[in-house]
C-alpha cells in the first residue's frame, strides 16, 4: 500500500515556485526567439524533441506495456487537442503579447471544469464553481478592453488574445478527454508521449502545407529556446509535476500552479518590455480568482471556515 500524500511544505512550495517559472518564461521564450526561428516550427520542434525524450524514457522503463491497445483511440484524440492547443499558442504569440497569452492560455481549467461537468456525474460544479465561471469570463471580457474605445484597440493584439483564449479551450478539451477515457488509468508518461508525438506530426505537416517552416536561423537565443521547451518545460518540467502528485494533495499542488500566469505576465514585462493596461491587469485578477474558485473550491472552502471559526473566537 503506498504511502499517504503529504500537504503543503516547504519542499513543494520551492518547486513549485520553480515549476511555475519554468512554465511562465515559455511564452516568452518563443516571442523573444519568433525573428530567427517561427512560433510554428518552435511548438513542432519542441513537441518532436520532448517525444523522443519521453518516449526513451518509456522504454526503459515498459510502462507503456499492455496499455496502447485500449489507449490509442484516446491518445490520438488528446494528441489532436494538444497539437490545435499549441497551434493557437504559435498563431496568437505573432498578434498579442506573452503576457496576455499567458493569462488567456491558463483560462484552461474553466473549460476543462465545465466539459466534466457535461460528462461526468461527480464533477458536477457547485455553486462556488459557477461563481468562479462567471468572474472569469467577466475578467475575459474586461481584459478583451470591453466598455473602453473599441475604435482604439490594437485589433491585431485582439486576434491574438482570441487564439491564447482559443489555445485554453483545447487545452481544457484534453483534459476532459484524457478524464474521460483510459488515459486517466495510463501511466502519465504514455499519456504524455501520445500528446508530444501527435502534436510533432500534425504540426509538421501542417507547416510543410502552409510553406511555414521559416524563418530558421540557428542562433543562441533559438536554440536556446528550443532546448528551453523541449527539454526542461515539456520533458523534466512535466517529469516533475508527475512525480509531485505521486507524493502530494493535488489540491495543494493546483492552488500554487497559479502563481504561473503571474510569472508569465512578470517575465512579458521584464524581458520584452511589454505594456501592461490598467483593463487587463484588472480583468487579469478576476481571471485567476475565477479559476482559483473553480479549481479548489474544496480548498476555498475550508479557508473561508477557518475564517469563520476565526471570527466566532474573537
Amino acid at each position: 500500500m503506498g504511502s499517504a500524500r503529504k500537504g503543503a511544505d516547504g519542499f513543494l512550495f520551492q518547486l513549485m515556485l520553480l515549476l511555475c517559472a519554468i512554465w511562465g518564461i515559455q511564452q516568452v521564450a518563443i516571442k523573444l526567439a519568433a525573428a530567427d526561428i517561427a512560433p510554428l516550427l518552435q511548438v513542432t520542434l519542441r513537441s518532436g524533441l520532448a517525444a523522443v525524450l519521453v518516449g526513451a524514457l518509456m522504454l526503459g522503463q515498459g510502462t507503456w506495456r499492455g496499455w496502447l491497445g485500449s489507449t490509442w483511440r484516446g491518445g490520438a484524440l488528446a494528441g489532436a487537442l494538444f497539437a490545435l492547443e499549441f497551434f493557437f499558442i504559435a498563431q496568437g504569440l505573432q498578434y498579442t503579447s506573452a503576457s496576455h497569452m499567458a493569462v488567456f492560455l491558463y483560462t484552461a481549467p474553466i473549460f476543462s471544469a465545465f466539459g466534466l461537468h457535461l460528462l461526468l456525474p461527480s464533477e458536477r460544479l457547485r455553486r462556488l464553481q459557477w461563481a468562479g465561471v462567471l468572474l472569469c469570463f467577466g475578467g475575459i471580457a474586461m481584459a478583451f478592453g470591453a466598455g473602453g474605445d473599441w475604435s482604439a484597440l490594437d485589433r491585431r493584439m485582439l486576434l491574438g488574445d482570441g487564439f491564447g483564449l482559443l489555445a485554453g479551450m483545447a487545452w481544457g478539451a484534453t483534459t476532459v478527454v484524457v478524464r474521460g477515457s483510459r488515459l486517466s488509468e495510463a501511466p502519465p508518461t504514455l499519456t504524455l508521449f501520445y500528446q508530444l508525438a501527435m502534436a510533432f506530426v500534425l504540426l509538421l505537416g501542417y507547416a510543410v502545407a502552409s510553406d511555414q517552416l521559416g524563418p530558421l536561423h540557428w542562433t543562441p537565443i533559438s536554440i536556446g529556446s528550443v532546448l528551453l521547451q523541449g527539454v526542461v518545460v515539456s520533458f523534466a518540467s512535466y517529469l516533475a509535476w508527475f512525480w509531485l502528485l505521486r507524493r502530494y494533495l493535488a489540491s495543494n499542488m493546483a492552488a500554487f500552479s497559479f502563481m504561473t500566469p503571474l510569472f508569465g505576465v512578470s517575465f512579458g514585462v521584464l524581458i520584452l518590455d511589454e505594456p501592461l493596461t490598467a483593463n487587463f491587469v484588472a480583468g487579469a485578477l478576476l481571471v485567476l480568482l475565477g479559476i482559483m474558485l473553480v479549481s479548489n473550491h474544496a480548498w476555498v472552502r475550508q479557508r473561508l471556515r477557518g475564517l469563520g471559526s476565526l471570527g466566532a473566537r474573537e
